[in-house]
């Protein structure tokens, strides 16, 4: 072996190297936040906290996501500023959980959303992982799906129409199993390396397509 070929084998295999641990990295942290989401609705359930924070919880977030987080992720105050963000998410879905709980099929309806999000994050992140295929190519659905998806959430504040909800709820659901693969596929390829937007990345996905579930199984289910 020649030192051109050990010198490009030694650069591949730090590259591999690299890449699993920002894959390990983001993984931990994404289980700590979701972790920490879980402990923070809880609290909104025992506080009894009114739906409105839903709201606030998530403008709060938005603005954290898109202004703060990108700037402080690759120090120490990115990690704060992650559990802030999941924080914040994580209260402000609780009395959503509560409102769902209290239907006549509540706790059915949030466990299967629970296990229905688990299974579908699982699934895709093996999918992604086992064929490190290269996702790049959905952004542009992606991006179209999304912008499709807000008109029609804001025609339908008018409209009420709970079809429409359905939809809407289904089409994010499959966006955001896109944007898993997509996300996934871009740490495996070394196309991202900062393991605390990956990880905010992921979280968004996995809190959307519980969400839509939610809706989904409330729809069908909350009227029994």
């Amino acid at each position: 072996m020649d030192q051109r070929t050990m010198r490009q084998a030694s650069v591949a295999g730090l590259s591999s190297l690299e890449t699993n641990k920002v894959l390990k990295n983001t993984y931990l942290l994404l289980s700590a936040t979701l972790g920490f989401s879980a402990v923070m609705a809880a609290m909104a359930m025992v506080l009894n906290v009114p739906t409105g924070a839903y709201l606030i919880c998530m403008i709060a977030s938005m603005v954290l996501g898109i202004f703060v987080l990108p700037k402080t992720a690759n120090s120490a105050a990115g990690l704060g500023v992650i559990f802030l963000v999941t924080g914040l998410l994580g209260f402000g879905i609780g009395p959503v959980i509560s409102l769902y709980l209290s239907m006549a099929k509540g706790p059915m309806i949030v466990a299967t959303a629970l296990g229905g999000t688990a299974t579908i994050f699982l699934g895709l992140s093996a999918y992604a992982t086992m064929t490190k295929r290269d996702f790049s190519f959905m952004g542009g659905f992606v991006a179209v799906g999304m912008m499709v998806v807000i008109v029609s959430m804001i025609a339908n504040i008018f409209l009420q129409i709970p079809l429409a909800s359905l939809g809407i709820s289904a089409a994010i659901i499959m966006l955001m199993s896109c944007l898993i693969l997509m996300q996934t596929g871009a740490i495996i390829r070394g196309g991202e390396t900062n393991y605390i937007m990956a990880t905010y990345g992921l979280y968004l996905s996995i809190f959307n397509i519980f969400i839509s579930l939610l809706q989904i199984l409330g729809i069908f289910g909350g009227d029994d």
